[in-house]
């Protein structure tokens, strides 16, 4: 297996070489081979190659880089964002470009409340929280569509298209019907969010294609939300949900508040998928860059991520020491939250590396 390691910008190299010591102890474990190759995509290459801080002025990532990556199974990205570059530069240079180059079309963020981890709803436990957003990727508000007229003016128009199309919402759609029939989860529910009562071009478009594809998976429960009740019912009842499929902004938007209630962006991890080519795995946390240098971070999300990369691209590709080895990382971080004393940067008990070599550890011990 080939692995391009983005580290990228503040702490994404210190979490990006916990998730890789993961790799290292699953590869030994398991027994499959792989290979790392460390591309130098950061906001301080930009600068230093004369981008501008202020506005997006060249390639944060070149056309000969994304030919490269192309030739990946998969990529890890650590984290991206500079506290001189402003925000929008770097996420729209390399996250959203790599998204529609590779046509990751799935975002996929499981949502799990490990063991010790302080949940703020309370009550709730770990098994109520466990459920996946299949939230697709590469349409909707972020195609960029739409522009500006009379800027500057009191006659200011601005427009953002919806872009929505039935090949994009039906394929993002029959993913989570599989994901949620390949889950271990005997709820076996599958629930659309929409807006389908205000969005009701787009929503539709959604509504009918989510029942249409669903009567080929009549052992899978199919459920509605709006965004809002989802919202609601995440904070309510979070254990109602097994897998939820959305569109590309409320999935941006559901995702986030679900990383709070499975304990902070420290354990959340995410993949951009496409099951056909090279996805790309990350931390959902931003690049902290003032705990950079300092050994304080959590690395749990990163090393998420790695148990992501291994099981996705061997469900992906059918390679079972893959998936193995992907359920080994996971079992090795529900080991290691318990002797944790905070999930927050500096409190938790242990330094970046010594969660790292914990989990590392118990990889090799289960």
């Amino acid at each position: 297996m080939k692995i391009a390691v983005i580290g990228g910008d503040g702490t994404g190299p210190e979490v990006a070489a916990e998730g890789l010591k993961a790799l290292a102890a699953a590869a030994k474990k398991v027994g499959f081979k792989y290979d790392t190759r460390e591309f130098d995509i950061t906001g301080e290459r930009y600068l230093r190659s004369g981008g501008d801080p202020t506005k997006a002025s060249i390639s944060v990532i070149g056309d000969d880089e994304i030919a490269q990556l192309k030739t990946f199974d998969a990529i890890y990205l650590g984290a991206v964002g500079h506290p001189k570059i402003a925000p929008g530069i770097l996420e729209k240079g390399v996250l959203l470009r790599l998204r529609f180059e590779l046509d990751q079309y799935i975002n996929l963020r499981p949502v799990r409340l490990y063991p010790n981890v302080e949940c703020p709803l309370k009550g709730k436990t770990v098994s109520d929280i466990d459920f996946v957003v299949v939230r697709e990727n590469t349409e909707g508000i972020y195609t960029g569509m739409g522009g500006v007229q009379y800027k500057g003016t009191p006659q200011e128009v601005s427009t953002q298209i919806n872009c929505t199309t039935r090949f994009g919402a039906e394929r993002a759609i029959r993913y989570a019907f599989e994901f949620c029939r390949r889950r271990n989860n005997p709820r076996k529910r599958l629930t659309l969010v929409h807006k389908t009562n205000v969005l009701t071009f787009a929503g539709d478009t959604w509504f009918r294609a989510f029942h249409e594809v669903g009567r080929e998976y009549p052992e899978i429960e199919k459920d509605y939300n709006h965004v809002d009740a989802c919202c609601m019912w995440f904070i309510k009842n979070p254990e109602h949900y097994d897998v939820i499929v959305t569109d590309n902004i409320f999935g941006d938007i559901i995702t986030d508040l679900a990383a709070m209630i499975q304990g902070g962006l420290g354990v959340a991890a995410g993949g951009n998928i496409n099951p056909k080519g090279v996805s790309m795995y990350e931390p959902m946390g931003g690049s902290a860059p003032k705990y950079a240098g300092q050994n304080v971070i959590n690395p749990l999300a990163a090393i998420g991520a790695m148990g992501m990369l291994l099981r996705e691209t061997g469900h992906n590709s059918g390679d079972a020491k893959l998936i193995d080895a992907g359920e080994r990382v996971e079992r090795a971080i529900i080991a290691t939250t318990p002797k944790m004393a905070s999930q927050a940067a500096g409190k938790m008990g242990f330094g970046t590396r010594e969660i790292g070599d914990r989990v590392a550890a118990a990889i090799a011990a289960g």
